[in-house]
């Protein structure tokens, strides 16, 4: 969705459930800036506290409990049948992150904010400062609306279909590694950053340019998915892929981080598959 299309839901008769996930690895916490101003009407969902399980060897960012994320979105205002418009500061990971985890929690109607909240602001549009609680959403959590990959299914996709990398070229071929205890990729793997699939604008390319980029790094249909470093960036991957015409790509929520934490599984490094 973009902004002037969101702009005027908002003022609509029903208008839809608006959350902010502004999230960045290593921080400031994204509370600080929604609480520095936000779209009118608003709320915060912390993606480390409240979206996503507690880091272990699941991965740094592993599914949430089904229960507890149905009371956080509940908490922010989701309901079963009004639509929900997510935003990040205008990357579009975090917003994936949330919008995916919706759709996967069997939410109908989500959509993400193209360009996010920088997009909002260079619109010129009004923004508000301090919390907001909205009244009690009906949302109820059924999970397994989308496809998920664990370890095992990773490496059949990396085989047998097309499992695409997220991370940054020198992160893939294993050159650095900032964050977790192994460098390289999952062997078969294809690289395609997170930011080639964002125009100069910072926001989505459209879906004709994201198939065609898809494609030449082997994407036909049939087996697909996407990895990162925890999950999140990969996220943006997989709107990406749907927006593109791939509807049954697969996210490896553990990713990279789930990947390294058991020694006896292969790592590649270079910058070939």
């Amino acid at each position: 969705m973009d902004v002037p299309t969101l702009a005027g839901r908002l003022v609509a008769s029903d208008p839809p459930t608006v959350l902010d996930v502004r999230w960045s690895l290593g921080g400031p916490p994204g509370r600080e800036a929604y609480l520095d101003g936000h779209i009118p009407g608003a709320a915060f969902i912390d993606l480390d506290a409240e979206l996503c399980g507690k880091p272990g060897a699941a991965g740094r960012h592993p599914l949430p409990d089904p229960d507890r994320l149905q009371e956080v979105l509940r908490r922010a205002g989701v309901g079963q049948r009004r639509q929900v418009v997510v935003y990040d500061a205008g990357d579009s990971q975090a917003a994936a992150r949330l919008w995916w985890t919706l759709k996967w929690a069997g939410h109908p109607d989500v959509a993400l904010l193209d360009g996010g909240f920088a997009a909002w602001v260079a619109d010129g549009r009004p923004v508000e400062p301090g919390e907001v609680e909205p009244p009690r959403g009906d949302f109820v959590v059924d999970p397994g609306y989308l496809p998920v990959l664990d370890a095992e299914g990773a490496a059949r996709v990396a085989r047998e279909g097309t499992l695409i990398d997220a991370r940054v070229a020198p992160r893939y071929a294993g050159e650095m590694e900032p964050v977790d205890p192994v460098a390289g990729h999952i062997p078969g793997a294809v690289n395609i950053p997170a930011a080639q699939l964002l125009g100069p604008d910072g926001r989505f390319r459209p879906p004709g340019e994201l198939r065609e980029l898809f494609r030449e790094a082997g994407v036909k249909g049939g087996l697909v998915g996407a990895y990162c470093g925890s999950g999140v960036t990969a996220s943006a991957t997989v709107f990406a892929l749907h927006r593109a015409g791939f509807p049954d790509a697969a996210l490896y929520v553990g990713s990279w981080s789930e990947w390294v934490a058991d020694p006896s599984r292969p790592v590649a490094t270079g910058g070939q598959p």
